[in-house]
């Protein structure tokens, strides 16, 4: 488990996401800390959003490359996770992935 006071918005962590239903996505991943800073730093749970190495280009996912990989920010799977779930820090993505996934978020939350 990963200390609460190091998961900063942007950071990418590796996430057991066990156990899921149906469509969602499955087992251990990384994932992109999506929860502003002030949360994660009170709170023991975080919002986070899988990636995944998935050739689906719909327009709610961010594509990104990270670790030499390409694939997309799944952000039609946003989910709350406790601190437990995370096995471990991987990294954090470029900025400019980042914002751009920030932007489709509101564009999916905006009527």
């Amino acid at each position: 488990m990963v200390a609460k006071e190091v998961v900063k918005r942007g950071d990418v962590l590796l996430v057991d996401l066990q156990p899921t239903q149906g469509s969602e996505i499955k087992k251990t991943r990384p994932c992109v800390v999506v929860s502003p800073d002030e949360m994660n730093s009170y709170l023991q749970t975080f919002i986070v959003a899988p990636m995944s190495t998935g050739d689906h280009p719909y327009p709610f996912r961010a594509p990104c490359r990270f670790k030499g990989r390409s694939g997309y920010i799944v952000l039609d799977q946003v989910r709350t996770i406790d601190s437990e779930r995370i096995v471990r820090r991987l990294g954090r993505i470029s900025p400019s992935t980042f914002n751009r996934a920030l932007m489709i978020l509101q564009e999916m939350f905006t009527p």
